[in-house]
């Protein structure tokens, strides 16, 4: 067994102090016509925003926040691994390890992880409780600092496995995960389905979707007519909405140093995905309060990790994901799914039918891309209902 060690997080105060210099020596590039957030982060609220971390912005309370966990470290096969390991309060809790993916870092999913792993204190059955696994990706927060080449969402899906398995000794467990996390969850049920009680996704793709050339998405005719304008919101996502994967896919190391030299601009770049990825309708902090945009930012920033965060797509463009199998369904253990109504973009029913052993499908209303950190109540009952049915059969 691979051993695992007690982790505080704790940011020097030479760091803090640190970054509020750099914050207040901000300088904004001009900007106009740009109300409505068209051309990218809009000036006036990013501005409203660096200010607040200058000068109001307690990242000790949120420190403290997060060490209110019970956080660990390990190393598996020389790669540095940080996770949130929380027990069940309940007679047979089942191993569950949830996933994040970018910009995200594993405190997304901080506000389903007690009511997973305690369903009493809020009113729910002891046997839907988890134990509530939540690690950061290889080269994300405070796995970090990697400096092994190659790692993607499969190589992730082989290190969670060693995690389960070799260091925490569970044989079997479910899984989750959203956007990274939901391709990694994918990937543990398509390769290790013999070790899965299920995997529940918030985002579908096809495990193809950074292979070159790009994997095919459905046509319009797949989309159902409850499905009336996905095909629509999946061609203007990629065609309007992801020149980050492009940078981040081809040229990850050059925009890294812009983004660990310039708090500032590390917020510009994630505060717009934030917006335009949640069911916000326009407004962030109607998802998101400062506080939750800043301490994910400062994750990113304390840790110096955004750079070996972007190079997650470089290394799934150009690293092929090859089939660890070549039968159908491509996921083979047991599927759930979470649509939630403002996501990214969408699969239709028909395919996640024939690409996953579906066994529960959901429509979520409201929610968006980050639904741990917009809907934590709806998405916790999700889970525990997908789970419970598992039981059953």
């Amino acid at each position: 067994m691979t051993t695992y060690e007690p982790f505080t997080v704790d940011i020097p105060e030479t760091a803090l102090v640190d970054l509020r210099e750099r914050l207040q020596r901000t300088r904004l590039a001009p900007e106009f016509a740009n109300d409505d957030w068209r051309f990218g982060t809009n000036g006036a609220y990013l501005q409203e925003l660096l200010d607040y971390w200058a000068t109001d912005f307690d990242w000790r309370a949120q420190e403290a926040a997060i060490n209110q966990f019970s956080n660990y470290k390990t190393t598996i096969d020389g790669i540095p691994v940080h996770f949130i390991y929380e027990k069940g309060k309940g007679p047979n809790p089942t191993p569950l390890i949830l996933s994040h993916g970018w910009p995200w870092t594993f405190w997304d999913w901080h506000k389903v992880i007690v009511p997973l792993t305690d369903p009493a204190a809020y009113g729910g059955d002891p046997a839907d409780s988890f134990d509530v696994i939540v690690p950061s990706l290889p080269g994300f927060g405070f796995s970090t600092p990697l400096t092994t080449t190659g790692f993607n969402f499969w190589r992730s899906a082989d290190l969670w496995v060693s995690l389960m398995r070799e260091v925490l000794g569970y044989d079997k467990f479910a899984a989750g995960g959203g956007d990274w996390g939901s391709l990694t969850t994918a990937q543990l049920g398509h390769k290790y389905a013999e070790h899965m009680i299920g995997v529940y996704l918030l985002l579908m793709a096809p495990l193809t979707l950074f292979n070159v050339p790009l994997s095919t998405l459905p046509e319009e005719s797949e989309f159902s007519a409850d499905e009336a304008g996905w095909y629509e919101r999946n061609q203007d996502f990629f065609t309007d909405g992801s020149g980050y994967s492009a940078i981040q896919s081809t040229r990850p190391q050059t925009i890294a140093y812009a983004m660990n030299d310039s708090p500032a601009g590390l917020c510009a770049w994630i505060l717009e995905k934030r917006r335009s990825w949640s069911d916000c309708g326009g407004n962030v902090e109607s998802r998101f309060s400062k506080d939750d945009l800043l301490t994910g930012i400062s994750i990113y920033w304390f840790t110096q990790s955004y750079g070996t965060s972007a190079r997650y797509y470089y290394e799934c463009t150009h690293n092929q994901w090859q089939p660890a199998h070549d039968r159908t369904p491509v996921v083979e253990a047991p599927a759930g799914v979470g649509v939630f109504s403002e996501e990214a973009f969408f699969m239709p029913r028909r395919w996640a039918e024939r690409y996953y052993n579906l066994q529960h499908w959901t429509m979520m209303k409201p929610g968006g891309h980050f639904a741990p950190m917009e809907e934590p109540q709806a998405l916790t009952e999700d889970i525990r209902t997908f789970f419970r049915s598992l039981q059953s059969k």
